[in-house]
C-alpha cells in the first residue's frame, strides 16, 4: 500500500489529465501505429516496451532534477507549468500542421523487418526523444504534485510511473489495433490524418488548461490575501 502522504490530493485530476494526452495520438503512437502498419503487431508490441522503457528514463531524471527545485522555489514551479503549458500548445498546432505530411509516412514500408530487440532499441529512442513526454514530466507533472510535501520527487516518481504504465497499455491497444487493422489504416490517408489532427486538438487544450489553472490558482491566492493586505 501507499503511504498517504505520497499521494497527491489532485491524483483524480492527474488521472484524468494523463489519459486524455497518452490517448491524443503523438510521435510515440505514431511510431507504434507505423510499426504497427509495416510489421505487425510484435513489432507493435515490442516498440511499445521499449518506448515505455525511455518515457520511463525521462520522468526519473525529470524527478531526481527537478524535483528539489520545484519544492524551494515558487518562482520555478509556475514558470515550468506556464513553459509546458505554451509549449504543448505550440505542439498541438505543429501536429495539425503537419498532418498530412506524418499520414503520408505512416504508410511508408521500407527495409527489412527488425528483431524484437531492435524493435525495442527503436521504440526506447522514440520515448526519450518524444517532446510530448518530455513537456509532461517537466511541465505538465509539477502542477499535480503537493508542494507543501517535503516528498516533491517521490511524488513526480510515484506519477511518471503511473503514466509510464498507462501509456504501455494505452499504446499496446494501440499497437495490436493497427497491426489488426493494418489494410483498412493504410488503404485511405485520411484515417491518419483525422487521428494526427484530433491528436493535436487535444494537446492544445491541455496547454490551455494548465495555463488557466495557473491563473485561477494565482487569482485564488490573491483573493484569500487581499482582507489581510488592506
Amino acid at each position: 500500500m501507499f503511504n498517504s502522504d505520497l499521494l497527491p490530493s489532485r491524483l483524480w485530476e492527474y488521472l484524468i489529465a494523463t489519459i486524455l494526452i497518452i490517448l491524443a495520438p503523438g510521435p510515440s503512437v505514431l511510431f507504434t501505429i507505423a510499426r504497427a502498419i509495416a510489421w505487425g503487431r510484435a513489432s507493435a508490441v515490442a516498440t511499445v516496451a521499449g518506448n515505455t522503457l525511455g518515457m520511463f528514463m525521462v520522468s526519473l531524471l525529470v524527478a531526481i532534477g527537478l524535483g528539489p527545485i520545484l519544492q524551494r522555489s515558487e518562482l520555478f514551479y509556475n514558470a515550468v507549468q506556464w513553459a509546458g503549458g505554451l509549449y504543448l500548445i505550440y505542439l498541438g498546432y505543429a501536429a495539425i500542421k503537419a498532418s498530412r505530411l506524418d499520414a503520408a509516412g505512416l504508410t511508408e514500408n521500407e527495409g527489412l523487418k527488425p528483431s524484437l530487440l531492435v524493435s525495442v532499441k527503436n521504440g526506447f529512442w522514440v520515448g526519450v526523444l518524444n517532446p510530448k513526454s518530455i513537456v509532461f514530466f517537466a511541465a505538465i507533472l509539477p502542477a499535480f504534485v503537493d508542494q507543501e510535501k517535503n516528498n516533491v520527487t517521490a511524488q513526480l516518481l510515484l506519477l511518471g510511473f503511473i503514466f509510464c504504465l498507462i501509456g504501455f497499455i494505452s499504446d499496446s491497444v494501440y499497437g495490436l489495433l493497427a497491426g489488426t487493422a493494418r489494410e483498412w489504416l493504410a488503404s485511405d490517408i485520411n484515417r491518419l490524418i483525422f487521428m494526427r489532427r484530433f491528436g493535436g486538438f487535444v494537446m492544445i487544450a491541455l496547454g490551455l488548461f494548465t495555463i488557466a489553472s495557473i491563473i485561477c490558482s494565482s487569482s485564488c491566492s490573491y483573493f484569500t490575501l487581499w482582507p489581510l493586505i488592506q
